[in-house]
């Protein structure tokens, strides 16, 4: 079986946005969903936000980043006053350039001291971007005193988990699961394919 078409992939983020909006974001009111400017974070982040808005009574603003403009970015989601801040940093864009964005984001928001909710997107966490954006001593304190979740993908039980994380002072970071979702079989067949070029036999 090929890998996913760029169409699978755009239906793959609609899906795992589903599953984030319905089963993560609608626990807050007011959400703010920052991406870096590519159609594969877009799809994912306005899937979630489309359940968000459908399921709940809340509110939910999306904010793009970019070079040289996420100081002015940030400030809008400040005066936004979010409880929570999903972070999609992942897609087409190549990953030097998310990593860069990811922690210039950080240290705004750190800059902030506002007290939110951070939620970090399995694409930037797995390509170590928290573990590299806590070096920084700013963002490392701003996270320590904040929430802070990753949701990831249990690929050989099909599930997706959300994460809370840990920092302690010698910056290892720490996982502890408190929630599992399952995905339906055409889900992780898709994310089978999608992170590792194979198909699955497993039934719901």
């Amino acid at each position: 079986m090929p890998k996913n078409t760029f169409s699978e992939e755009i239906y793959l983020r609609a899906l795992t946005g589903k599953v984030v909006g319905e089963a993560i974001l609608t626990e807050y009111s007011k959400v703010a969903v920052i991406s870096t400017k590519n159609i594969i974070c877009s799809a994912l982040s306005a899937a979630a936000e489309a359940v968000f808005s459908n399921n709940t009574n809340g509110t939910i603003s999306h904010f793009i980043v970019e070079e040289n403009q996420i100081e002015s970015t940030i400030k809008s989601v400040i005066e936004f006053n979010p409880d929570a801040v999903l972070l999609m940093f992942g897609g087409e864009t190549p990953i030097e350039q998310t990593m860069l964005l990811f922690n210039q984001t950080l240290q705004e928001l750190a800059k902030s001291n506002q007290e939110m909710a951070i939620i970090v997107h399995v694409r930037i966490f797995a390509a170590q971007g928290l573990h590299e954006a806590v070096k920084d001593k700013s963002i490392l304190s701003f996270l320590q005193n904040n929430e802070v979740f990753v949701y990831t993908i249990d690929l050989e039980k099909g599930k997706l988990v959300y994460n809370e994380v840990f920092i302690p002072t010698s910056q290892k970071i720490k996982l502890e699961p408190i929630l599992e979702v399952a995905l339906t079989l055409e889900h992780a067949d898709l994310l089978n394919r999608s992170l590792r070029d194979k198909t699955i036999s497993w039934v719901n």
